[in-house]
């Protein structure tokens, strides 16, 4: 009796064994594809609004299967964004204070409400925003497509507010411009590996 159930406990193990490697064997990490991954950041003042470029991003979505979203991370360099003026890209390496915190990153802790519909995708998304060394979670909505097998595209749009992450918004013409605290992220990202079953 006491063989069988060792027998059995070993059976169990060596096949949970074989069930989490099947799991992870069948896991998969997509690269974001720079060349099309575009995100801008719309503000305002009391001027005139203004927007500004990423222009540099790293990253990576980990797939469970061919239809399934586990984890995605973003990396943005702070000098990465860039705007059509000088000034107010120098105003916003300050505001960032990108000599200390070089580097904007996002990091799921959720992945919820996924709906497929062919190849058009819906996930709602909340994860870690860390900027200017403070972090905060936060939760978008995303939508998307499926490309092709190990392509798929995601874009969103995520509002916050600068004050949040203890951020001052910044000011110029001896304060006689002020940007508005809040300010809209808009992405638009491919990420891409091999195809998977």
């Amino acid at each position: 009796m006491i063989k069988t159930r060792l027998m059995k406990s070993i059976f169990v193990l060596f096949f949970s064994a074989l069930l989490v490697f099947g799991l992870e064997a069948n896991a998969q990490t997509l690269k974001v594809n720079p060349k099309t991954f575009s995100m801008t950041i719309f503000g305002t003042t009391n001027v005139h609004n203004f927007d500004s470029k990423v222009t540099q991003v790293s990253g990576e979505v980990v797939m469970k299967g061919n239809k399934q979203v586990q984890s995605i991370s973003i990396e943005i360099p702070v000098r990465g964004i860039k705007s059509k003026e000088k000034l107010m890209d120098t105003k916003t390496y300050e505001t960032f204070n990108d000599s200390k915190y070089p580097t904007i990153s996002f990091k799921t802790t959720e992945v919820s409400g996924l709906q497929i519909t062919g190849s058009d995708v819906s996930v709602s998304v909340t994860g870690n925003l860390s900027m200017a060394g403070v972090t905060q979670k936060i939760s978008f909505k995303s939508t998307g497509k499926i490309l092709k097998p190990g392509s798929y595209q995601f874009t969103g749009s995520i509002p916050i507010k600068m004050t949040d992450f203890k951020m001052k918004p910044p000011t110029a013409m001896l304060g006689m411009m002020k940007v508005g605290d809040a300010v809209t992220l808009k992405f638009d990202a491919t990420f891409e590996g091999a195809a998977i079953n």
